[in-house]
């Protein structure tokens, strides 16, 4: 009987040479879509996913390599190495997520083992040219025929695995799917599986958890899975050991053996009489239980035909749905800004992810969102544009943050996992959510975010390095965190005193906002410490580039707890100098050198311009800083310095410098990113260059330069109203005509060189008439952007 069932199947899988099947995109009109390439930012460190998604969905199906796989997939000419369906999007440091990944392949003759199933012997390169990338799909071709394609729902991905081409190659073989036990970056602690199938029937299920470590934090926590696989008969299945497997038993418990020894173990589910050539797997997640996984798998991508079509053109129309709001007249400009523009668009909604319903911690009714990776790089930009484009969600993702301090005590600074990040700057989530009141969002509740902000500013815990400030003692009676603090409250990494004092100081000038609109009597006292940035400011400390004297004079220096200056080369940490790191070479700085911190005052640049020696040093600061090589476009401190020019009266040079860097360092090239990605950040600054409208986030500011199109408009999704920036006069394809020469809003002259968030809540026209030099247009003193000093007490 059994020989009989094995001829069978060689007979019936020997005929299957039929053509992998393919989805054909949804038509929409005028389909922005199509301009949308998730491949950009797939070399060169960008670390993006580049697989299918919904937009901020949990379930992020697509192939993980051997090579570049923070983000799972990277066009660098790698192996694959399996399929998985949890990642994180442009994160640098350890990859994150990629649990669970399931393989195909085809195993000759009748002996399992002659399956490969351990990372390194599965491991297969891909047809080069076989990569389809596009919103809510993603395919590709393995060298040796077998053809992959996957799409996703909330929770769940299915995935297609075509084995016809590899078949009429071997029809003797049988296909092969095995699931590992592991992640991408091999931090499993324990993890457990399960195999339900019986030899003969025409579908077979694994199921089962893992314990498994956060790419940049504290703690643990548990994934869940549910594998159904269908589309031919079962012939054998069971569990496997690194390379060896048998069909019996049908359950494993793996754990961290001898000296931490990492090992390789899973399930498979072997075939034969494939109907169509194809297996096709639908893989449930949760972070709450495997029912839970199992239960999102059926709701969502119900059996048993599973309808792979209809998942994709639900994507499409959700993507669409979410880019649908902001509309361009190209006239003739290069397409590749519009690819460029567009595909940054879709990478500002890859994260956060919507957890809610998956928060293993606690339960509540309130949203609750994950993958904050990190707030530090999310806040200045890409928190900022999802304000603009999609308000209701921030306002979720808001109320997700101060669920969580209801919950843990304290606001996230970073968050992935389900897990505590480590802390970057100052507390981070205090400007998100001020940004979000300056804008006025709804739905949230202004005064649980008032206490929230004030724990930070107030309290500090045991632990900072995971939540809230550290130094708070020192931060309250010597107004500066000091160099080797000594902090008997809390620990934490003892460094990056420089940083984050002048990053406490906006917390604390943010706290201020909020406190002043709420009509609490603590604004003087925030406004005060929102001054402390100065502490460290040594006015006398030069900096040489190879030996040769700048000539400027004045930088940020660390300080000692007895008020005696220490030092940091202005430059170290910089391009020039070599990166630092949190957790190798910690700084005084974080991630960028005291050149680049010098200008990030965001709340009080004049002041700023006034202690640099004014407008005009202060613009070849700028100068020297943008054109020496010191500049790291690939780090988020760098966004601020492009356009703080605005502050001393040169807005076209600003304008000057974000075409200094688009496209040339953000451009449509599968290297196309200066850096990781870091969640949208590198997307965002992007999509604020292009649109001629920049962030300050926490205050209500905007800084005007020319759009790259001859017009683009955004409609709020809230109330349908239009924001339109369009050049009437001088635009040019060759982007010569840089200078803004005269601007009307609504048909009226309109002399400030920045706009506030009303242009987007109201709605508006904003003309520019732009030459090729550099105007009075924006430069007089009552037109540049509000400054905390130049501001009354009163106003603030």
């Amino acid at each position: 009987m059994i020989l009989t069932h094995i001829l069978l199947c060689v007979v019936l899988c020997s005929q299957q040479a039929l053509s992998a099947p393919k989805h054909t995109k949804k038509s929409h009109a005028n389909n922005i879509l199509d301009y949308v390439n998730p491949l950009i930012g797939t070399q060169n460190g960008g670390n993006v996913f580049a697989g299918a998604t919904l937009p901020y969905g949990m379930a992020k199906a697509v192939a993980d390599v051997d090579g570049e796989n923070t983000g799972g997939f990277s066009t660098d000419g790698s192996n694959i190495t399996g399929f998985s369906a949890l990642h994180d999007s442009g994160t640098g440091g350890n990859p994150s997520l990629g649990n669970f990944p399931i393989f195909p392949q085809l195993c000759s003759e009748d002996n399992i083992n002659s399956c490969k199933f351990t990372t390194a012997a599965r491991a297969t390169h891909y047809k080069n040219d076989s990569v389809e990338a596009r919103p809510g799909y993603f395919g590709i071709e393995l060298e040796n025929g077998i053809h992959a394609d996957m799409a996703v729902s909330e929770h769940s991905a299915l995935f297609r695995f075509n084995f016809s081409a590899a078949l009429s190659a071997n029809g003797s073989a049988k296909p092969l799917i095995s699931l590992d036990l592991t992640d991408l970056w091999k931090s499993r602690q324990n993890a457990s599986i399960s195999v339900e199938a019986t030899d003969g029937s025409d579908s077979g299920r694994m199921k089962g958890n893992g314990t498994f470590l956060p790419s940049f934090g504290a703690g643990s926590y548990q994934a869940y899975f549910c594998l159904d696989v269908a589309g031919g008969t079962v012939e054998d299945s069971g569990v496997w050991v690194n390379d060896r497997a048998r069909s019996n038993p049908k359950q494993l418990f793996v754990t961290r053996g001898f000296n931490l020894f990492y090992l390789q173990a899973g399930g498979y589910l072997r075939f034969c009489d494939l109907s169509d050539g194809t297996l096709t797997v639908r893989m449930g997640l949760s972070f709450v239980s495997t029912n839970q996984a199992c239960q999102n798998a059926e709701a969502e991508i119900p059996g048993p035909e599973f309808d792979f079509d209809s998942l994709v053109d639900r994507a499409e129309d959700a993507w669409h749905a979410k880019l649908a709001p902001i509309s361009i007249e190209m006239g003739d400009v290069n397409d590749s800004f519009q690819t460029n523009f567009w595909s940054a668009v879709y990478r500002t909604m890859i994260s956060p992810q919507n957890y809610t319903g998956e928060n293993p911690h606690w339960q509540s009714s309130e949203p609750y969102f994950d993958s904050f990776y990190c707030i530090w790089d999310m806040w200045r930009v890409q928190l900022p544009f999802l304000t603009i484009l999609d308000p209701k969600m921030v306002s979720n993702m808001v109320r997700s943050l101060l669920d969580t301090y209801k919950h843990r005590g304290w606001l996230p600074d970073c968050m992935m996992s389900t897990c505590k990040g480590w802390t970057q700057g100052g507390s981070d989530a205090d400007n998100v959510i001020v940004d979000a009141y300056v804008k006025n969002l709804t739905g949230i509740d202004w005064d649980l975010a008032y206490e929230a902000i004030l724990n930070d500013a107030e309290n500090e815990p045991l632990e900072w390095s995971v939540e809230g400030r550290g130094g708070l003692t020192s931060w309250k009676n010597l107004h500066y965190i000091p160099y080797l603090d000594f902090d008997p409250v809390g620990f934490g990494t003892n460094s990056r005193s420089i940083s984050r004092t002048l990053e406490h100081s906006y917390n604390d000038f943010n706290l201020a906002t909020l406190a002043r609109g709420l009509a609490k009597n603590t604004t003087t006292t925030y406004l005060s410490r929102a001054t402390n940035w100065q502490n460290l400011f040594k006015a006398d400390q030069n900096s040489f580039i190879n030996s040769t004297n700048t000539t400027f004079a004045g930088f940020f220096q660390p300080k000692y707890l007895n008020g005696t200056w220490g030092y940091q080369d202005p430059i170290a940490c910089s391009p020039l100098a070599g990166w630092c790191s949190l957790t190798s070479n910690p700084s005084e700085t974080f991630e960028s050198s005291v050149w680049e911190y010098m200008f990030f005052v965001p709340h009080d640049v004049s002041k700023l311009i006034e202690l640099l020696g004014g407008d005009e040093t202060f613009v070849r600061r700028l100068e020297t800083f943008h054109t020496s090589g010191l500049a790291d476009p690939g780090n988020e401190p760098v966004f601020l310095t492009v356009y703080v020019a605005h502050y001393a009266g040169r807005p076209g040079l600003s304008a000057k410098r974000v075409h200094q860097y688009i496209p040339s360092r953000f451009n449509t090239s599968y290297a196309g990113l200066p850096g990781n990605d870091d969640s949208g950040a590198m997307a965002s600054f992007t999509l604020f260059g292009m649109l001629g409208l920049f962030p300050n986030p926490g205050q209500n500011v905007y800084f005007i330069t020319p759009p790259f199109f001859p017009s683009i408009s955004v409609t709020n999704p809230l109330n349908n109203v239009t924001a339109t920036v369009r050049v009437t006069k001088g635009f040019d394809t060759e982007y010569r005509n840089l200078y803004i020469q005269r601007a009307t809003l609504d048909g009226k002259e309109y002399t400030r060189n920045w706009i506030g968030h009303e242009f987007f809540a109201n709605g508006g026209v904003l003309e520019l008439e732009v030459g090729s030099e550099e105007s009075r247009w924006g430069t007089d003193a009552k037109d540049r952007p509000p400054s905390m000093s130049t501001m009354s007490t009163m106003k603030w």
